[in-house]
C-alpha cells in the first residue's frame, strides 16, 4: 500500500484542527467552569472535596468562607495564616464576579449582589439544573453527597459539568 505522505499530513492536520475546535467550543460551553490550577489550594481543598472552580462562587463568599473555615459545613478545615491567605487570594482572583466572570455569570444568576452564598448546591440556576435528580439519586452510594460532582460529571474535576 502506498499512501502519499501529503495526504496523511492533511488528513493528521484536519484533525488536529477538528480537536482543537472542539475542545476550544466544549471549554466556551455553558457547563464549563475553569478548574483550580493552583497547586496549593488544590491541595489544602482537595484533601477532603473537589476543589471546587472559584468562578462558581462570588468573592464574597470566598472571602466568607475562609474566614470561617474553623466550622467548614461541619469540620474543623483551618489553615496556618499564611496558607489561609494564598488560598483565599487564588478563589478571590478568580471568584464568579472576579477573574472568572466569563465563566461565573451563569451561575449567579439570580444570586442578589453583595450575597456570599456558601454552597453552590444552593444556587438558583445549580438547583433548577439539577431538580430532576431524585432523593434517592443523592443518597446512592457512589454519590453521597450533592457536593461529590464527579460521582456524575465524570470531567468535573477538569471543569466540565455537563449532563454525562
Amino acid at each position: 500500500m502506498n499512501i502519499p505522505a501529503r495526504s496523511v499530513v492533511a488528513g493528521l492536520l484536519v484533525i488536529g484542527l477538528t480537536a482543537a475546535v472542539l475542545s476550544k467550543a466544549r471549554a466556551g460551553g455553558d457547563d464549563y467552569f475553569p478548574p483550580v490550577t493552583d497547586k496549593l489550594t488544590i491541595d489544602e481543598c482537595g484533601s477532603c472535596h473537589m476543589a471546587f472552580p472559584p468562578a462558581m462562587l462570588p468573592a464574597a463568599s470566598w472571602r466568607r468562607m475562609m474566614v470561617e473555615l474553623e466550622d467548614h459545613f461541619g469540620d474543623n478545615a483551618s489553615l496556618d495564616p499564611q496558607t489561609a491567605a494564598h488560598v483565599t487570594r487564588y478563589l478571590v482572583d478568580n471568584a464568579a464576579d472576579a477573574g472568572g466572570r466569563r465563566h461565573g455569570r451563569k451561575l449567579m444568576k439570580g444570586v442578589p449582589a453583595g450575597a456570599s452564598p456558601q454552597r453552590i448546591t444552593e444556587l438558583p440556576k445549580w438547583v433548577r439544573e439539577h431538580d430532576e435528580v431524585s432523593r434517592s439519586e443523592w443518597q446512592h452510594k457512589d454519590v453521597g453527597s450533592k457536593a461529590n460532582c464527579p460521582a456524575c460529571h465524570v470531567d468535573a474535576n477538569d471543569g466540565y459539568f455537563e449532563d454525562d
